[in-house]
């Protein structure tokens, strides 16, 4: 198909008017080449990642399947994680806005159970959520998918990677077997082939090249001999780059954590992001990652899938990935929009095959940048700009991002330009600040009051 316009599309005229006031002027090439599909019934595998419209390509499918008067689960959109399952659910949302009465479900675990519970009572025709939380209420029977219309698995690399396979399959066993089933995923190892040839009904095959933006991404592949060298490579790395914001890709969830406080001894301001943490946990190293109050995130692959960050400066492979796809998918984060962007990666002697299979995979020739380029004794890093102050108070406590900002402003407060990101949740509230005005921000705060009453505040 050629026409990148939604009007080519078998669309109600409700959600195609909406795309216009969205902004949705063209189809990017993923929707481009899926949604037809989609609106015609088919089973699809897509491959494309985070930050492609692959939303929308599933999205407005489902939505044009809705049968508004029945309040049983029509869809089922299975996430990796509940930040991924949050994002997808609230751009559902959006597309869905002219649709009345439309409901759409978030069920993740990492909260409680029983608010879900009380909001499946009331029926949802869209339900989104991650593999463990939905076999938890099929589980109580307070999910039932009997009249389920179709199936998404958004990610469903990272979700098998995450383990899920067997969960996953018993989720599908619980569907009708007349039922659309939709699966999109970044990469296409084997474990994705064989969830299809399982579960899926004569799929079409789509593709849209990750690569196209790696001619904004400067690559560099630093050579060493042992892996314990890589700590002083890669404080030199951070020395002669000083990357304002930087994800650092180690393979395991140990070796994460551990990295991260190599880094802090070394003055820099490393945060750590992996599976052992709770999300709460894991909330709050997002929000300072993306608010700058820490220039450095350590993740696994699995960990940092359904991040969406942008502006990320650099990403460095500390440990190389042993597929090529996820390669390609890590250093898309960086560069994005046309920006120029640096991608660093850390070879060891038993890893140049990789580095051979990655030029043919690439079609480029790729060269080794001599560790003699980075300095000899790297400076201790240095603090980041912003400081990240948490409130005990948030959502649920009807807080609101004005409410904080006024405060922080009103009555010989801070200059509004020093107050950064606010990020709300249930029950607490972070704002990042620049660093020069943290002290009296918190005084500011602490000395003040915010809706009328005394709110506990702390740096972090």
């Amino acid at each position: 198909m050629t026409d990148t316009a939604f009007s080519s599309l078998a669309l109600s005229e409700a959600l195609r008017s909406n795309l216009d006031s969205l902004g949705y002027t063209a189809m990017t090439p993923i929707q481009q080449q899926s949604l037809p599909h989609v609106l015609a019934g088919r089973d699809l595998i897509a491959k494309a990642k985070t930050g492609s419209g692959k939303t929308a390509a599933f999205g407005l499918g489902v939505l044009e399947q809705l049968n508004l008067k029945d309040f049983a689960c029509q869809a089922l959109i299975l996430c990796p994680t509940r930040e991924l399952a949050s994002q997808v659910a609230g751009e559902m949302r959006r597309l869905a806005r002219p649709l009345p009465n439309v409901k759409i479900l978030t069920l993740c675990g990492g909260t409680p159970i029983g608010p879900q519970i009380g909001s499946l009572e009331h029926g949802g025709h869209v339900v989104v959520g991650t593999p463990g939380r939905i076999e938890d209420h099929l589980r109580k029977q307070t999910l039932t998918l009997e009249r389920l219309k179709v199936l998404v698995l958004d990610e469903a690399d990272r979700m098998l990677d995450m383990g899920f396979y067997e969960t996953i399959e018993g989720i599908i066993r619980m569907t009708p077997a007349k039922r659309q089933t939709l699966l999109f995923s970044a990469t296409y190892p084997e474990g994705i082939k064989n969830l299809s040839a399982s579960f899926q009904k004569n799929p079409l095959e789509v593709s849209v090249e990750s690569n196209q933006s790696q001619s904004h991404i400067r690559q560099l592949f630093f050579a060493v001999p042992k892996p314990k060298h890589k700590q002083e490579t890669l404080l030199k790395m951070l020395a002669k780059y000083e990357p304002d914001s930087c994800l650092i890709f180690a393979r395991t969830k140990q070796g994460c954590a551990e990295l991260a406080e190599e880094l802090q001894s070394h003055g820099h301001s490393a945060i750590a992001l992996h599976g052992d943490l709770d999300q709460k946990q894991r909330d709050l190293v997002l929000v300072r990652f993306s608010n700058r109050s820490a220039r450095i995130l350590v993740a696994t692959d699995v960990a940092a899938r359904g991040l969406d960050i942008d502006d990320l400066q650099a990403v460095i492979n500390y440990d190389l990935p042993s597929d090529t796809d996820i390669y390609v998918h890590r250093i898309g984060r960086t560069g994005r929009a046309g920006k120029g962007g640096l991608a660093m990666s850390l070879l060891t002697e038993a890893e140049m095959h990789r580095f051979e299979e990655l030029g043919h995979f690439l079609d480029q020739t790729l060269e080794l940048t001599p560790v003699q380029s980075l300095p000899t004794d790297p400076p201790n890093g240095s603090k980041p700009g912003m400081v990240t102050l948490m409130l005990d108070e948030g959502r649920k406590n009807k807080l609101r991002p004005g409410d904080i900002l006024g405060a922080l402003t009103g009555d010989g407060g801070i200059p509004g330009h020093q107050v950064g990101k606010i990020d709300i949740f249930d029950f607490t509230a972070y704002v990042a600040i620049e660093r020069q005005s943290a002290k009296e921000a918190l005084r500011q705060l602490q000395a003040g009051k915010i809706k009328g009453r005394s709110i506990r505040v702390r740096r972090l």
